[in-house]
């Protein structure tokens, strides 16, 4: 899979379980640690886990596998590592707290209306 279509499968799947806020970051032009970040939150723990759940399980069924999934023990921050697209889902009060988009406020927001 391309960085579109993972893009696309990420964004269409949150927004499909109900995630709030959906950003899209282009981030390649700051830093190594990734071309883009997908950023988004859940209304709850269990929300939160159910959306990182389901983008895993979806990109799994097209052979794209996580790197490495971090938070997955608590629901505030789930981070999902695809190599060149990290996703982070947050719980809206850690969103508010660490606030990426201030951090890599640098980057390109991507709008993600071609996603859905």
């Amino acid at each position: 899979m391309t960085q579109e279509e993972i893009l696309s499968a990420a964004v269409k799947t949150l927004d499909t379980k109900k995630a709030e806020d959906i950003k899209v970051i282009g981030i390649k032009d700051l830093t190594i640690i990734a071309d883009y970040f997908i950023i988004a939150n859940g209304t709850s723990s269990t929300h939160t886990r159910s959306l990182a759940d389901e983008l895993e399980f979806r990109l799994k069924e097209q052979g794209i596998e996580p790197r490495q999934v971090q938070g997955n023990n608590g629901s505030n921050w789930i981070i999902l590592d695809y190599s060149d697209v990290v996703v982070h889902i947050f719980n809206k009060e850690m969103r508010d707290f660490y606030n990426l988009e201030r951090l890599w406020s640098d980057g390109a927001e991507v709008d993600i209306s071609k996603y859905l």
